[in-house]
């Protein structure tokens, strides 16, 4: 019976999310997270995997859990708004969870501009704040225009070198559309792979995508264990990438106080920057929706080159993914559903 049990607890399941929500919940409140951060941090994790970004979903609880123990992240700390004046404000993190920070910090930018027409946000002494999509689609179902970019520890290669000098520097855009309609939202790292992406391909045992790492002697490599020993990860589209990550050290990291990720003693934080522009003021006279909705209509209906079946436009894959695992539950691998479990176990809840 023992075996059956083991057996069973190593295969993939899905769970639905409220229940990975409060697993995870408990998880953070467990290690002294006040219940109201608890649930948003949770939230956001499990909106990731809801979304189809499973490397930013709750695989990432026990260096969570291991960023509280050391006290990296102080769990019980209230993110604060300072006004800068007029429609700047900034946040401050302090060092407690990123997710809270950017969620109060997304709830900002958007009352600047409401009131401005446009605000700017930035947050500093931040942690990790998980997917960047999350914050962009709020603000587009405010009827808002929203880019939002961060810098992280060092990971990535400038163009032309090969030692860790820029983060993986995750862009975000975002658009709304009509209501019911899925925002037209643009995320993504300027790294070729997300490092959280090329952790999961790393535990499964899959080589990394052609062309996005080199090893500690700047040879590419497919091997995924050559980032872990020394290597780094180069820029998507080589040159292109690497601007727009210089951009996002500057915007996100030294605009925010926190520094670029190349700085001696950089403090690994997100600094981030938050710009929300109201689509109203703008859209006088049209229909801003109805014509970014035409827009999407043309791109369906463009003809389609062989092997691809459909145009499908940014955004519409979280969209689907929600859905779909809204519906049928979120895959967690067994590798993930153990290290949660023991994580559970050890701080005396009930595992899933």
């Amino acid at each position: 019976m023992a075996d059956a049990v083991s057996q069973a607890a190593e295969q993939d399941i899905r769970l639905q999310a409220a229940e990975l929500k409060r697993l995870g919940q408990a998880i953070l409140e467990a290690v002294g997270t006040p219940v109201d951060l608890a649930s948003i941090v949770a939230a956001s994790l499990v909106d990731a995997n809801l979304a189809g970004h499973d490397s930013h979903g709750v695989i990432r609880l026990p260096s969570y859990v291991a960023s509280a123990r050391t006290g990296r992240v102080k769990p019980a700390a209230r993110a604060q708004v300072e006004s800068l004046g007029d429609a700047c404000m900034r946040v401050d993190g302090a060092w407690g969870w990123g997710q809270p920070a950017a969620h109060l910090a997304t709830d900002t930018v958007a009352d600047l501009a409401r009131a401005n027409g446009v605000g700017l946000v930035t947050i500093g002494s931040c942690n990790h704040i998980g997917r960047l999509g999350e914050y962009i689609e709020k603000l587009t179902l405010t009827g808002q225009i929203g880019l939002m970019t961060c810098n992280s520890p060092p990971a990535v290669a400038p163009h032309g070198g090969y030692t860790r000098l820029l983060g993986t520097n995750p862009i975000a855009w975002g658009a709304p559309r009509e209501p019911g309609k899925p925002p037209i939202v643009v995320d993504f790292a300027t790294a070729t792979i997300a490092e959280g992406k090329l952790r999961i391909a790393h535990a499964g045992g899959s080589m990394a995508p052609l062309g996005a790492v080199v090893d500690k002697h700047g040879r590419p490599s497919a091997e995924t264990a050559a980032f872990y020993d020394g290597g780094a990860l180069t820029t998507f589209g080589g040159h292109k990438g690497f601007g727009l990550s210089v951009m996002a050290e500057v915007m996100g990291g030294i605009l925010s106080g926190t520094g670029s990720s190349s700085d001696p003693g950089f403090n690994n934080g997100n600094g981030t920057m938050l710009l929300a522009i109201d689509v109203s003021r703008f859209s006088r006279g049209f229909a801003f929706g109805q014509h970014v909705d035409a827009l999407v209509g043309r791109l369906h209906a463009a003809p389609r080159a062989p092997g691809f079946d459909e145009i499908v436009a940014p955004g519409e894959p979280e969209w689907r993914s929600r859905l779909r695992r809204t519906a049928e539950g979120i895959p967690v691998p067994a590798g993930t559903r153990r290290a949660i479990n023991d994580l559970a176990a050890e701080l005396g809840l009930s595992p899933i």
